[in-house]
């Protein structure tokens, strides 16, 4: 509907339907105005599935949904690195929401795995912004190709479970705009999600449903969101602040509480009602865009979606660790060990858990294999070594020629509403990892689990999988890829450090109180990693595959840019063995000399390529200003220095295979004022300040610094060197020559002077 007939429909509301528009009908439905034929509309849970539920429904997955497809979850997506398949899955999605009525899928979920504990790390696709802005896009793009809607969530730096609903995220600019903004931007401005969420938590002190900073500034006036932003459910605390800072819609209901206080702050003349005018503009623009694009002959094929579920999981699973022993051989005597492996754990737990109509495990798919036995091994209920278990596990294992463990985390360790408080697996599955090994030196070991655990065993077991948390389809390409009917192309989209207490964030992660401190700034996941050569467990984009991959002929566009062009990076990538495969090319960028403390490197750009063996294809990337530039407080935006960057080509962070430099020209001068404080060689850094100076050589003031300066020199050269009396000269303030000048520069000649400098300067 057009915009104009909306607001002739909102000029007939009173101001008390006007308020109750602003908020839901009940837990999952926008208000309807019968009167004016004004239709209610539902939104659901997701991202990663349809959890559609009964008006009495829940907003934790206490009660039941419908019965659903459950996809790979966000982490596992991520992990694909591949946009057109994850398109793919949001146009299922979307198809599944037409279906059933839907007009707006809650996700996805794009907030910065900060820590591995957070409880909700799971739904979230990486410590990477530009990694989960992509896949998010895809997904965004996906669902709303089929006219239904999606909410971009937690905004802003919600990157917590513990005290999620009243703690203050302590973040400072440049971390904010490089990190935690930018894992939105990249797909609210290319890819146009219908609705925001915003999250619980505070921004320096404000809560996020009544910043307007990011809720108008950044969102709507940078960003171009033309949307409606809805709360997260119970994230309303101030209604009228809240409304007038840009959160349009209050969910779930209030039942009419807040609804009143919007009367009366209109009333009062205490809230414009231009304000409420514009949050129905905005709710009703979406309302009426999936009202008037409604697909009543879609179909919910739920075995269909299932068999796309799984072709999803096949890109999700990351191989980890390769020691000649994987794929197996399909008719040799295999021990599966675990519980996972006939119930795995293939979801986490809330808001986002769906009421799967089928799931297929391991031992499902290898049903018909009499060479396959297997053990449970542990129970998962409490973390108990149940010794029964463990000898018929290790019996089973004897007697193979390969044991595979289903192992991972348990459901009670990570889910939404709390933080996992360590980093570990169950201590009993550890221990049949252990005994395991002892008796089979062909073993493997496949994860479930949402966020990187620690790995005591890693060097006892030849062979990783990690399956994430793959949706209701893992177990059958868990199989395809353990016998080498599915290539793994899958790289991680998180580093796997060897101990949680390496992660950066570790001595802050929970703050104290209400207030989380992020002080590791803009050093989160690979960044800190990389910057500090630290060893890691598993780096961020490693991924093994069953074929190998030659990159060659790195060439660029232009060796020498400004920040205003755009440059072109192709390199050609070879499959050399004999398996078809997917390889994800990874771009970093690198400043090589910088006057602000930056990463190492920078992931800017992906592709996934899908080569035959022997085949070659040429992949080529395109940055732009934003891939050298950092964010710059000063100026309030973003800034590149000129100098030369290094764009490496490689297949993690820590496997970088070509490199090439090129010199980038910023254009955006920065504001400089030069006072007393002023050092020497700052000072001289500035070629127009530096040749402002030359020009009053001759000057009194200066020719008599030079001279008792030169004489300085002289008489100490026998205990200071030339080279070390520059060194301290570059250091020392120009208000140091009132000192050192004996007397021949006065403080007045000296700002007289400074002040023509900068003139000079501006």
């Amino acid at each position: 509907m057009e915009r104009e007939k909306i607001r002739e429909i909102i000029a007939k509301l009173t101001l008390e339907e006007k308020a109750g528009l602003c908020s839901g009908a009940d837990f999952w439905h926008t208000k309807a105005v019968e009167r004016l034929g004004v239709p209610a509309t539902m939104v659901s849970d997701g991202p990663h599935g349809l959890r559609k539920q009964d008006l009495e429904g829940d907003h934790l997955g206490m009660n039941d949904s419908i019965k659903a497809v459950c996809f790979p979850a966000g982490c596992g997506t991520a992990a694909s690195f591949n946009r057109e398949l994850i398109a793919t899955m949001g146009e299922a999605l979307g198809n599944e929401c037409q279906a059933e009525g839907v007009s707006v899928i809650l996700g996805p979920a794009v907030n910065i795995k900060r820590s591995p504990l957070c409880g909700r790390n799971f739904e979230y696709y990486s410590e990477d912004p530009l990694v989960a802005s992509e896949m998010a896009g895809a997904l965004i793009k996906g669902v709303q190709s089929k006219n239904v809607g999606t909410s971009i969530k937690h905004f802003l730096a919600n990157n917590q479970e513990h005290r999620r609903m009243t703690s203050s995220s302590e973040v400072d600019e440049r971390t904010l705009r490089e990190i935690y903004l930018a894992a939105f931007e990249g797909a609210v401005v290319k890819e146009k999600p219908w609705t925001v969420m915003c999250s619980y938590n505070r921004i320096n002190g404000v809560y996020a449903a009544e910043n307007e900073e990011y809720l108008t500034k950044v969102l709507r006036d940078e960003w171009g969101f033309d949307g409606y932003v809805v709360s997260d459910w119970g994230a309303v605390n101030a209604r009228v602040e809240d409304l007038a800072a840009g959160l349009d819609l209050e969910m779930p209901s209030s039942n009419g509480v807040n609804d009143k206080l919007i009367v009366e702050a209109v009333k009062a003349g205490a809230l414009k009602e231009e304000v409420v005018d514009r949050a129905c503009e905005r709710i009703l623009n979406i309302v009426y865009r999936y009202e008037e694009n409604r697909d009543k002959t879609a179909v919910f094929d739920r075995d269909k979606d299932h068999e796309l579920a799984r072709k999803v999981a096949e890109e999700t699973v990351v191989l980890l660790k390769n020691d000649g022993i994987l794929p197996l051989k399909e008719t040799e005597e295999i021990a599966f060990i675990g519980k996972y492996a006939k119930a795995p754990r293939y979801q986490g737990g809330g808001s986002s858990h769906i009421n799967s109509h089928k799931v297929t495990s391991a031992l499902d798919v290898v049903a018909g294999m009499d060479n396959i036995t297997f053990a449970q091994g542990f129970n998962d209920n409490e973390d108990k070594i149940d010794e029964a278990l463990l000898a018929e596990a290790v019996e089973i294992a004897r007697k193979a020629k390969a044991a595979v463990i289903f192992a991972g985390l348990p459901d009670a360790f990570e889910s939404e509403g709390f933080d996992r408080s360590h980093m570990g697996m169950p201590n009993c599955q550890n221990e049949l990892i252990k005994r395991i090994a002892e008796v089979q030196p062909n073993t493997v070991v496949v994860l479930h689990n949402g966020s990187p655990v620690e790995m005591p065993w890693v060097n006892d077991v030849k062979g990783i999988l990690e399956a994430y948390l793959g949706g209701q389809a893992i177990g059958g390409a868990c199989v395809d890829i353990l016998f080498g009917r599915v290539n793994p192309s899958a790289k991680l989209p998180e580093t796997f450090p060897v101990k949680l207490e390496d992660n950066p964030s570790y001595l802050y992660y929970l703050g104290e109180k209400d207030k989380v401190e992020y002080r590791e700034g803009v050093f989160v996941g690979y960044r800190y990693y990389d910057k500090k050569k630290m060893d890691v467990l598993f780096p961020f984009g490693h991924g093994l595959s069953y074929t190998t991959f030659e990159y060659s002929n790195l060439t660029v566009s232009s060796e020498s840019i400004t920040d205003q062009d755009t440059v072109k990076v192709s390199v050609d990538v070879k499959n050399t063995g004999s398996m078809a495969g997917k390889e994800v090319v990874q771009l970093y960028v690198a400043d090589k000399v910088s006057t602000v403390i930056r990463p190492a490197k920078e992931l800017k750009e992906f592709a996934k390529v899908d080569l035959q063996p022997g085949e070659t294809k040429t992949v080529t990337f395109e940055l732009g200003k934003r891939a050298f530039a950092y964010w710059n407080v000063d100026i309030h935006d973003w800034h590149v220095e000129s100098g030369e960057f290094e764009l490496l080509v490689g297949k993690s962070s820590r496997e970088i295979i070509l490199s090439k430099t090129i010199q980038v020209t910023g254009t955006v001068k920065l504001p400089t004022t030069y006072t007393l404080d002023t050092t020497l060689g700052d000072l001289m850094e500035n070629p127009a300040a530096a040749e402002f100076l030359n020009s009053m050589r001759q000057n009194s003031i200066f020719s008599s610094m030079a001279e008792q300066q030169e004489e300085a020199t002289e008489a100490a050269q026998e205990a200071i060197s030339k080279e070390m009396m520059m060194a301290m000269m570059k250091y020392m303030p120009i208000r140091a020559m009132l000192s050192f000048g004996g007397g021949a520069v006065s403080r007045e000649a000296m700002l007289d002077v400074l002040g023509k400098l900068n003139e000079t300067v501006k």
